[in-house]
């Protein structure tokens, strides 16, 4: 038979993990976590465009940076919709 305190011991596990998977979900559509890969996006892309030789590479570099920025923008809404068309069939 399973004890009380076995039980607050199952209790405490769940609720430790929600806040773990609170805290990762926080982490995954921040602002922080968004400008961060911005910026390494840029800064990766902008140094291959210089190694191939590309013209103004740190200009070009803009381009991907900004297309990574507006998929992350529009992200929530085509979730909205897949849930709400797609996952409750």
């Amino acid at each position: 038979m399973i004890t009380i305190t076995q039980l607050e011991e199952e209790v405490n596990k769940i609720k430790e993990r929600n806040r773990r998977v609170e805290r990762e979900k926080a982490w995954e559509v921040s602002w922080t976590r968004k400008i961060m890969v911005a910026v390494l996006t840029y800064v990766v892309v902008a140094i291959f465009f210089f190694y191939l030789g590309a013209p103004d590479p740190m200009e070009t570099a803009i381009v991907p940076t900004i297309a990574f920025l507006l998929s992350t923008l529009s992200a929530p809404f085509i979730k909205k919709l897949w849930l709400k068309y797609i996952h409750e069939k």
